[in-house]
């Protein structure tokens, strides 16, 4: 394993991401967590030499705090560091969900705390509530080591953002597709700019990243057979010199050895590598229709329950000329079926990449309802 001093302490660079651990019921997005198998994860991840790990009051219910808590209770605790987060929009009482983590997560101090989800629409709530100062106080008394947030904004409210004081840290969504054909290139500039650590999530795009198309595919395996689709992605993160920490969502134990070797190896992409890479991606960008990551925060609040991520993707499959797309459909476990949307829209105002949801689901509806 890899790693790069932060501070007064050195982090892997790759990190554990406990979004999508394993559910007992795979597909099924109302399942609990697999507890003995995430715990295996965890396991063979500090086996690998990974020390930060990443979590959210949100993530899974609630269920992945206390997974990882209970999980990480067999390690010193100074041998790992802890990130969880703060999210207004699901409890604005921030006293009530820091105690609330501390008691899931089994410790009186969070290394890395976050401000959760920045958005166009939130940065008021976040603020004008008071939490900033709270949380300043908290790490006043150690209860915080270091103080950051994750931001899905725009450019300018991150600037705006960025601008409140001295932040210790921020994470961004950053992999190489999103560098080429969203505003991440200038989100990177504008923290790079005021010298603050990039923490990353998405890299590999909630798994997008990992199995291209096949013209694609085909670029980057004929330049290196060995590597995985997925590495290509996480290399490309490695070459950004604000980048600390790059975090991996891992629900398997091979996911957690694939990327375990990536973060071994410390060369970077040489320029042929990058050339072929950014070709892959522009082939890759020309067949792919919808960027959903899986985050998920789309599903809360649909009145029908339907399971939008599982559809998005199959609708990508339609759309790249894939096969077997009503059988597709039919499988996704879901309690509302796409025929079910009723175009509220409550979907959108959750999804940090800006998806049309109704739209798709409408084009669904109207080719295979």
């Amino acid at each position: 394993m890899i790693y790069k001093p932060f501070q007064d302490i050195s982090l892997s660079r790759l990190g554990m991401g406990n979004m999508r651990l394993p559910a007992l019921r795979p597909g099924d997005p109302k399942s609990p967590i697999d507890w003995p198998a995430a715990h295996e994860i965890l396991k063979l991840a500090m086996e690998s030499g990974i020390n930060y790990y990443d979590t959210a009051y949100v993530y899974q219910g609630g269920e992945s705090e206390r997974c990882l808590g209970e999980g990480m209770k067999q390690f010193p605790r100074d041998s790992f560091y802890l990130a969880t987060k703060y999210n207004v929009a699901a409890n604005p009482d921030y006293r009530e969900v820091f105690a609330t983590q501390l008691e899931r997560l089994q410790t009186d101090y969070i290394d890395f705390y976050l401000l959760h989800c920045l958005m166009d629409s939130r940065i008021d709530s976040y603020l004008n509530n008071g939490c900033i100062d709270y949380f300043l106080d908290l790490k006043a008394q150690g209860k915080i080591r270091y103080l950051g947030f994750s931001s899905h904004a725009s450019p300018a409210t991150l600037r705006r953002f960025a601008d409140h004081h001295q932040w210790d840290f921020a994470q961004l969504q950053i992999n190489y597709f999103d560098w080429n054909y969203s505003t991440t290139k200038e989100e990177y500039d504008i923290l790079d700019e005021r010298n603050i650590p990039i923490m990353v999530m998405e890299p590999v795009r909630g798994g997008r990243l990992a199995q291209l198309t096949p013209d694609a595919e085909k670029l980057l395996k004929d330049a290196h057979p060995d590597w995985s689709i997925a590495s290509w992605a996480m290399r490309f993160v490695r070459t950004l010199p604000r980048v600390q920490v790059i975090l991996s969502g891992m629900s398997t134990l091979e996911q957690v050895r694939d990327n375990a070797a990536t973060f071994s190896d410390p060369g970077t992409l040489s320029d042929e590598d990058m050339a072929t890479l950014m070709k892959a991606c522009d082939l890759f960008h020309t067949q792919l229709q919808v960027p959903c990551t899986g985050c998920r925060y789309c599903c809360d609040d649909c009145p029908m329950q339907i399971n939008i991520p599982e559809y998005l993707k199959v609708y990508n499959a339609w759309k790249i000329g894939e096969g077997g797309i009503r059988q597709d459909l039919d499988e996704v476990e879901s309690q509302g079926k796409f025929e079910s949307c009723i175009g509220c829209g409550s979907c959108t105002g959750h999804c940090p990449q800006n998806i049309a949801i109704p739209e798709i689901m409408a084009q669904l509806k109207e080719r295979f309802g």
